[in-house]
């Protein structure tokens, strides 16, 4: 079957006719107005000839005259990849020899550079990838351009958008000519451009008719004739969209903030991973007496903050947390809907909230507690790691018991009291410094303050790890030229000597980059980016850049600025003095706690993450589970329902697989979401730049100036000595990196985030928030880091 009418193409033949012709078959079953034609399917392009003869009888069928030729790959217009402009388009094709020449042309687009790039680019394999061609009448345009059902520069499912021009539209799809803009919206349109308010009425229906029949917010290509009748000539996913939020039953705008960038994780969370970080962080707030909405979107945690945002009480304050806990992205964002009447305050009758009532003594206690002691604090959140850390592991013996237990733990994942109220105490003493220095110290220097932090379990195992590399300089040459996957694999195998390394996975292994979430593989299942950073670790031949003496050098820093600052504030008033500097000091007595909570609750996940695979183990052998790690992409219930019934799940895993592969390739995440899609940062105005300035938000003080190195994936990530590393987020797992790295550029964070935190300890420069910085940025590009004005400079 190698020429098909488009009238003629069923609902299951995307493999034989590509994603165009498929699309345009839809639009025709659904009764949409669509210009007549016929496809040349992938069955021809297979046999490497055009079908001439049946080719030439479809063109009289269609009275020949001028056609349009167009790509249709079987990876194309797919709900995740448009191939928008990747393969050939010819317009006014006239006679037969032109026709065959550019359906000819168009199979051999398939494998150009720009869509080969494309195709690696979106995880799509070249061999799976065939070609088929669709044949148009062309259209005679009066005015033409494209249609989106959602606004694809701000994510609002609310508004449509139109492009349009006079004549055809390929000035519009390809960005060689200015367009007149339209986002549609249901107010009142006025008479302007080229498209009159009745056309545009009439494309805001056509839109939402095909997006309603279909599912999904779409592409749409179209065009008027000379008659004013309108014809669709194309509609597709649109692909770029961040996922909307779940449907609220709540009245009104609804607003999400994002939590898992201030940890350091952009990337999606496993299913299992994303039901076991709700229960986790659910219990957390408990602790606080603090209840709220917790969504999945896109596989991300966010919160619906919308109510603290409403209340009078509430909003101000709601700001300056934004700043604290989730980085001045969020705050900006937050801070703009202050003016916004949707969220305007609203008086709501006081709930007393019994478990912030029972919280509070028990939080007031286990601070001042901390604050008298740090010491015995210390030795207390410190004696309970290394009691989760030598807790024997039970493994009952059946899977209905394995999964008894992983039940039972989801329920009661709360830190121990000896842990929170230190670790919070740390995170209070350091939030009041900068107010209660106001005046005194610049932003800097209380970064300075912060640096060389003692008692940090995150900068603890990074120098674990650079003394493990010491001990590994007699394998010096195997570690740097043998690829560090390998090298995992020898380890685990048993076939590599051991230089600590075992014991550094002992103690450490638990770790791992998006370590919050069950899904993902530790350290002591899959070493590779262990070895990665012996290997960066390695390549220090300078004794003043090893990372122990930049640390002391941090520590030393620290100190003196310590008392520099106590001295000024004492200046201004004895008291203020006396309370600077006890301030100051129980700041670096206390804050490096911050990281101790996080490590902690590793030990749980870690138990878990075992239960769940010996449980997937078991699955697997009686042929219920592909593998055993599909059970990470189910929730518990789901989980229950295989164990108990037996039923198959391959379906719902192999989808939910494929959507998270697509998801970690998603680059950005929005911060601040409203409940129609909207990303709020987009709704902020575009500050002025020189196009030699990054502007981001300075999270560790200093200046410097060296290379570029832009790195995307942990397990690869190769850094010479004095490189800034230039990331969209970094997480405990990436801080080993930190003590090559010159300086430090991220894309999303809070100054008091991990990375930002860990950058001030060991005392190299840090932006974060500087938007678009991994694609802004070259690698081996020159720049300029300074931690105090909080800018990039890009010199060449």
């Amino acid at each position: 079957m190698d020429v098909l009418e488009l009238t003629a193409i069923g609902s299951g033949q995307q493999e034989l006719v590509g994603g165009k012709a498929a699309g345009l078959a839809g639009l025709i079953r659904l009764g949409e107005r669509v210009p007549d034609g016929f496809c040349v399917t992938t069955e021809a392009y297979g046999s490497g000839e055009v079908p001439r003869g049946r080719v030439l009888a479809a063109y009289e069928r269609l009275g020949g005259g001028p056609v349009a030729v167009r790509s249709s790959a079987t990876a194309e217009d797919l709900p995740h990849a448009s191939f928008a402009g990747q393969q050939d388009t010819y317009l006014g094709i006239t006679g037969e020899e032109a026709l065959i020449e550019a359906i000819e042309a168009c199979w051999s687009s398939l494998h150009s550079e720009r869509a080969t790039a494309y195709r690696e680019t979106n995880g799509i394999p070249h061999d799976s990838v065939r070609m088929a061609v669709v044949v148009q009448r062309m259209v005679d345009a009066d005015v033409a351009g494209v249609l989106f059902t959602a606004d694809p520069l701000t994510g609002s499912r609310s508004a449509s958008v139109v492009d349009a021009a006079p004549g055809l539209g390929t000035a519009v799809v390809d960005g060689t000519a200015s367009a007149d803009h339209y986002v549609l919206d249901g107010t009142r349109d006025e008479e302007r451009g080229c498209l009159t308010p009745a056309r545009r009425k009439e494309l805001r229906a056509a839109g939402e008719r095909i997006r309603d029949q279909l599912g999904t917010e779409q592409d749409i290509e179209w065009a008027y004739d000379r008659d004013g009748t309108l014809w669709l000539l194309q509609a597709r996913p649109i692909t770029t969209l961040f996922p909307v939020p779940p449907p609220s039953d709540k009245p009104g705008t609804r607003l999400y903030v994002e939590f898992g960038h201030v940890q350091g994780m952009l990337q999606p969370a496993t299913p299992m991973g994303m039901s076991t970080l709700k229960s986790m962080l659910a219990g957390m707030l408990a602790a606080f007496g603090l209840t709220v909405e917790i969504v999945d979107i896109g596989g991300r945690l966010y919160g619906d903050l919308t109510d603290a945002l409403r209340d009078p009480s509430t909003r101000q304050r709601l700001v300056k947390l934004m700043a604290v806990d989730f980085g001045p992205r969020a705050q900006k964002a937050v801070e703009h809907l202050l003016d916004d009447p949707r969220f305007a305050p609203r008086k709501t009758p006081r709930k007393r909230n019994a478990a912030a009532m029972k919280a509070g003594p028990k939080a007031a206690a286990g601070i001042l507690a901390a604050l008298a002691r740090p010491a015995r604090a210390r030795a207390r959140v410190f004696g309970e790691i290394e009691r989760l850390h030598r807790q024997p592991v039970t493994d009952p013996a059946t899977t209905a018991e394995l999964l008894d237990l992983v039940e039972r733990d989801a329920e009661s994942s709360t830190l121990a009291d000896a842990i929170i109220w230190p670790v919070v105490s740390g995170l209070a003493v350091s939030a009041a410094l900068p107010p209660l220095l106001k005046g005194i110290a610049s932003e800097d220097e209380i970064h300075t303050v912060l640096g060389g932090m003692p008692h940090n379990v995150t900068i603890e195992m990074d120098l674990a790890l650079w003394e493990v590399a010491r001990r590994a300089e007699p394998h010096r040459e195997t570690l740097l030229h043998t690829p560090s996957s390998e090298l995992a694999e020898a380890h685990l195998a048993g076939n590599l000597r051991d230089f600590g390394l075992a014991e550094f996975l002992q103690r450490y292994g638990t770790r791992s980059a998006a370590e919050v979430d069950v899904g993902v593989p530790r350290w002591a299942e899959n070493p590779t980016p262990v070895f990665t950073m012996l290997a960066n670790y390695l390549r220090v031949t300078d004794p003043e850049q090893a990372p122990d003496h930049r640390f002391a050098r941090a520590a030393d820093r620290a100190e003196s600025m310590l008392t520099d600052l106590t001295l000024r504030a004492r200046r201004k008033q004895a008291l203020r003095g006396r309370l600077t500097g006890f301030f100051l000091r129980r700041s670096r007595e206390l804050s490096g706690l911050r990281e101790a909570g996080k490590f902690a609750g590793l030990y749980a996940l870690r138990d878990r993450r075992r239960h769940l695979l010996l449980i997937g183990a078991e699955l697997q052998a009686k042929g219920l589970l592909a593998d055993a790690g599909d059970v990470m992409f189910l929730e518990l219930p789901e989980l229950r329902t295989v164990v108990e019934t037996g039923t198959d799940l391959g379906d719902t895993i192999a989808a939910r697989r494929a959507t998270y592969e697509r998801e970690l390739r998603r680059r950005t995440v929005p911060v601040a979401l409203l409940s129609d899609g909207t990303d709020v940062e987009t709704l902020l105005p575009v500050p002025p730049s020189d196009g030699r300035t990054l502007t981001g938000t300075g999270a560790a003080s200093g200046r410097v100036t060296g290379r570029a190195r832009v790195v995307r994936d942990l397990a690869d990530a190769s850094i010479e000595p004095g490189e800034i590393l230039v990331a969209s987020t970094t997480d405990p797992g990436w801080t080993p990196l930190f003590l090559t790295a010159g300086g430090l550029v991220t894309e999303t964070g809070a100054v008091m985030a991990h990375g930002p935190t860990v950058a001030r300890e060991y005392g190299i420069p840090a932006v974060i928030c500087v938007t678009d910085a991994t694609t802004r940025i070259r690698n081996g590009q020159l720049l300029t880091v300074d931690g105090a004005t909080g800018t990039v400079t890009l010199d060449d």
